[in-house]
């Protein structure tokens, strides 16, 4: 028996061997891959305005973005204004790191000294767009000293985001500086806008953002500083008769980030979160203006409050009072906001000569095409 198993067994080695039909084993089925988790990121930002601002529209447009360009491995939520408590709750969160992004303007001085810079009067140009291409430039946006007075606070600068022209409302028209004598206009907790609208004889007032419109119904403050759209968003042209437009100085508000949040990000994602802010600058400019001017027509339609546009020989009289402040900003905030006031002051100066000559380089062409249709008509 045990002969003819062993021939038996070299049969059937032989067989296999030699490729034949004796049924194979067949290998074990390899179990289907299971589906690679991507991990979704929430990056939240706090903003300082409603749901329909300048803020939100800003904000909403980076979450668009950021989805895009992460292919979807980062999610971006807001929190309009109220969510996370007043002005000051929003910094010290993103400060702390409870939120990872948020939006600073003028309160922000508070916590921020130098960037009470951005309330100064009467130092951008009169152009809106020039102004928002001059402080998102790197030469600004990038600066040395702009990045550290963030960084100090443990806030990481992203973009600066002008809202439109800074509007005065009040119950009487205001042409002249002796106009504002007596008169209580709300500021924000910001010294530098306290000087400012001392200097111009009013009674500086501070009052936090949801409080203002109580505040003039019930004739605490005789005068309020806002964008258009905020005049309409939180109808405080309602309890106000007048809409006075100077042109002195843009609402600006800070893009900033948490320090700790945003020097753990990868490359990849700082990349990103640059790439975006400067693709929003055009966009931003264009959201602003359209809803300005949409508001503006919401204001006159519905209500009789008289607007008031300054000529330049009345802004000029207000300029002059408003340059000592620049003084009382250099004090405020040392060697470092200075040589950031002349770096913004450099840049605009620098803007206003390339118009001069571009204008003198245009006027020889306007010449010639006005001599070309004077001959046309005398033929």
């Amino acid at each position: 028996m045990k002969l003819r198993n062993g021939f038996m067994g070299m049969a059937v080695l032989a067989l296999a061997a030699c490729g034949g039909d004796e049924p194979t084993t067949a290998a074990p089925e390899t179990a289907a891959a299971e589906p690679v988790e991507t991990t979704v990121q929430t990056w939240g930002i706090g903003l300082e305005e409603i749901e329909g601002s300048v803020q939100y529209e800003y904000g909403a447009k980076f979450a668009e973005l950021i989805n895009e360009k992460t292919d979807g491995e980062v999610e971006v939520k807001l929190y309009p204004y109220g969510q996370l408590g007043g002005l000051t709750d929003i910094y010290d969160q993103v400060q702390a790191g409870a939120v990872e992004l948020a939006f600073g303007s003028g309160f922000l001085g508070g916590t921020v000294p130098e960037s009470q810079l951005f309330s100064l009067n009467f130092v951008l140009t009169d152009d809106e767009m020039k102004n928002t291409q001059i402080l998102n430039d790197s030469a600004f946006r990038k600066n040395e000293d702009l990045v550290e007075s963030f960084r100090e606070r443990d806030l990481q600068p992203l973009a600066i985001v002008p809202e439109g022209w800074q509007v005065w409302s009040a119950n009487k028209a205001i042409r002249t500086p002796a106009d504002f004598d007596g008169v209580a206009i709300r500021t924000m907790d910001n010294r530098l806008l306290r000087e400012t609208y001392s200097a111009y004889g009013a009674d500086p007032t501070t009052m936090e953002y949801g409080e203002l419109f109580s505040g003039m119904q019930l004739g605490q403050l005789d005068a309020n500083i806002q964008p258009v759209f905020a005049h309409q968003e939180m109808d405080f042209y309602q309890v106000q008769d007048y809409l006075i437009f100077a042109n002195q100085a843009q609402f600006i508000a800070t893009f900033m980030a948490n320090k700790g949040w945003y020097d753990g990000l990868s490359e990849e994602y700082k990349d990103v979160v640059d790439e975006t802010v400067v693709e929003l600058v055009p966009y931003i400019h264009d959201v602003q203006v359209r809803l300005n001017e949409e508001r503006l027509k919401t204001i006159t339609e519905n209500s009789d409050i008289e607007l008031v546009y300054l000529t330049s020989e009345e802004r000029q009289a207000f300029r002059d009072l408003s340059l000592p402040v620049r003084d009382t900003f250099a004090e405020m905030v040392g060697e470092r906001g200075t040589r950031l006031m002349n770096v913004l002051i450099e840049q605009v100066v620098k803007a206003d000569v390339a118009d001069i000559a571009a204008l003198a380089a245009a006027e020889p062409e306007t010449e010639m095409m006005e001599t070309e249709t004077e001959e046309a008509a005398a033929q």
